[in-house]
């Protein structure tokens, strides 16, 4: 297996797995990739590119190590690069899957590879498709001039004939990384936001291991060449401690489990304690200063949550002691007077904030947005599909990054901050730290 090298860049084999757009079988392929390698003995870290909460557990699932984001403009380059750098020492192998079409967004998926200088092979679901998958991995290869795209693999082969028509088409200069069968044992279950939480799916270790079979007799299963990481800056600010002594309770179960691992280790370098709890099976939080509301489901977990009355009372007894509470998305719902869910069935929830949410059957809120809050401006991400009626006024409205429209609110009441915004708090330690503290102590 690789060793990593010492001095300032660390070296290790990496390769970035993108596709023409969505549902093309990013996922399920870089999944496979990392339980192949993981099989045979190496050490697999993967990434998600963009704010991606649900891709994530998948991908940790196979490879048995944490996922991170990697996002340019939420996160910038430079944690980009210490993420990469720090996982270069300990990995074998490094995967990163890409968002959506290889070229969709600003920044786009081709930004981050040819920032890091990470080969590329794009994944492309060829139901309907045979020799004009040529075109479309000479167009992918040549669209941006210099584009370290290595490959084509093919996703849904239907039969032997079918594969011979797709390797006619391959231009010269794009290599056929080999096909993977049409095959429903391979897919992975969805739902309104995305792909079902890893924990949820009763047989994906099975459906992993198919998709890991069937990957290692192609050519995208072999080792890619080692890429050089550098080491992060030297000039870099030391974090300050914060949040020295505080200890803050995270919910972490079925109904919130959207939360970016780089947020609970930023919180832990300012200084934090973590410790976690359900409000689904929970009877009250464990000793804390502040509460950390994550998003995630609640709308599938309504009656568990309205008859969890001792946890509800913990909360509300939390807040109404002047502690700090911060909740994003699914953790505002929470908070509120009800929710309803998409079939109408309402449920009564925490009462710590007024206001009614209704899930809809379309998405509500997508997309990149900044607050600027007194100690800093946080950048986050959107994207639920409910709507919150309330008389409060928002502390601070989100800037949006592409329109000129009205952001997302903020909302400040009692110590509790709640927004559908998801921050990313290494955009703003100073801000995150904020969120946890007593507003008369916030720096």
């Amino acid at each position: 297996m690789q060793t990593a090298s010492s001095g300032p860049s660390a070296h290790c084999p990496a390769l970035f797995i993108t596709a023409p757009g969505s549902h093309h079988g990013k996922t399920t392929v870089t999944a496979a990739l990392a339980r192949w390698h993981r099989s045979q003995g190496s050490k697999v870290r993967v990434f998600k590119t963009g704010p991606d909460f649900l891709d994530p557990t998948v991908l940790e699932r196979a490879s048995g190590n944490p996922v991170y984001q990697l996002d340019l403009w939420m996160m910038g380059v430079a944690e980009c690069r210490r993420l990469l750098h720090e996982a270069a020492q300990q990995a074998d192998l490094i995967l990163v899957e890409g968002v959506m079409g290889l070229f969709d967004g600003e920044p786009c998926s081709a930004d981050l590879a040819e920032l890091l200088k990470l080969p590329a092979a794009a994944v492309v679901n060829v139901a309907g498709v045979a020799q004009t998958l040529g075109a479309i991995g000479y167009g992918l290869a040549h669209y941006r001039p210099g584009f370290p795209l290595i490959g084509v693999l093919a996703n849904g082969v239907a039969s032997t004939r079918h594969e011979e028509m797709l390797r006619q088409g391959m231009p010269h200069g794009v290599d056929y990384l080999g096909g993977i069968p049409r095959d429903l044992q391979f897919a992975l279950p969805e739902r309104h936001l995305g792909l079902v939480p890893a924990a949820e799916v009763a047989d994906l270790d099975q459906r992993i291991n198919a998709a890991a079979a069937a990957i290692g007799v192609t050519e995208l299963a072999r080792m890619p060449a080692p890429v050089a990481f550098a080491a992060p800056g030297q000039d870099a600010t030391p974090l300050a401690a914060l949040l020295q002594g505080r200890r803050i309770a995270v919910a972490r179960d079925r109904a919130f489990s959207f939360i970016y691992p780089g947020n609970l280790d930023l919180l832990r370098r300012l200084g934090a304690e973590l410790a976690f709890f359900s409000p689904l099976h929970d009877a009250a939080l464990p000793p804390a200063d502040s509460v950390y509301l994550p998003g995630g489901y609640p709308e599938l977990h309504l009656q568990e949550l309205e008859g969890n009355v001792a946890m509800g009372q913990s909360l509300r007894d939390h807040c109404a002691a002047g502690k700090p509470l911060y909740a994003e998305c699914g953790g505002l719902l929470y908070l509120l007077d009800s929710l309803t869910d998409k079939d109408g069935k309402r449920a009564r929830l925490l009462g710590i904030l007024s206001g009614q949410a209704v899930m809809q059957r379309r998405l509500q809120g997508l997309g990149y947005q900044t607050v600027a809050m007194p100690q800093g401006k946080l950048r986050c991400h959107t994207f639920h599909y409910s709507t919150t009626v309330t008389a409060m006024a928002a502390a601070f409205i989100g800037e949006r990054l592409y329109d000129t429209s009205d952001g997302e609110r903020v909302y400040r009441a009692q110590g509790v901050t709640a927004t559908y915004l998801h921050a990313y708090f290494a955009s703003s330690p100073q801000a995150a730290a904020a969120l946890f503290l007593p507003q008369t102590e916030a720096v």
